[in-house]
């Protein structure tokens, strides 16, 4: 992390954690401590040193089926697991599981597919994990409830925790990025 002690990005000021936004107060105040203190990247880096070689949607369809047949054979089948550009994790979106329904001959048929925000193809290997589980579970679960998280848990035993990691690196992504438009930007640029 490149911020230096006490400075208050602008990103901070606009959002102030917006992906952690359903945590108590005080961890909260733990996170902001840790950006404060210029230490969010080095945390994560010390709990999830690993990088994952998952890098085209062939590998990604090939790693989540692996974990369907692990853990759900009953589940219906995926046609497609991709990586995509499009969706927009600043809204939340990190992954998506769809029905794309088609007409063929004369019945209507429903393909599942899975998309993986491409922001995963760099981050590390427990993250994307955390991720294709999570699709994985809407599969037999479509709400987010005890069932749903009881089935993540199945398939990813520290998922709540890998889950808050996820959402420390979002807002350590999104400090690093206004830092570097922050030192690339001249002070009087927008004035002419």
């Amino acid at each position: 992390m490149s911020l230096a002690a006490g400075d208050n990005p602008p990103a901070m000021q606009r959002c102030d954690l917006p992906f952690l936004a359903s945590y108590p107060a005080s961890t909260l105040e733990q996170v902001r401590a840790l950006i404060a203190r210029g230490e969010l990247g080095a945390y994560l880096a010390r709990r999830h040193p690993q990088r994952h070689d998952v890098r085209n949607d062939g590998a990604l369809y090939e790693h989540a089926m692996a974990l369907k047949q692990r853990h759900l054979r009953n589940a219906p089948l995926l046609a497609k697991v991709r990586y995509d550009n499009r969706l927009q994790v600043d809204q939340r979106a990190l992954g998506t599981l769809t029905a794309v329904s088609r007409v063929q001959g004369g019945q209507l048929k429903a393909k599942k597919e899975i998309r993986v925000a491409a922001v995963f193809k760099d981050a590390p290997a427990d993250m994307l994990q955390m991720i294709v589980v999570h699709e994985l579970a809407h599969l037999k679960e479509r709400e987010h409830d005890k069932a749903f998280y009881a089935l993540c848990e199945h398939m990813l035993p520290d998922y709540h925790q890998v889950e808050f990691d996820t959402r420390l690196y979002l807002t350590w992504r999104v400090l690093e990025a206004a830092a570097n438009v922050t030192q690339v930007t001249p002070p009087n640029a927008d004035k002419p």
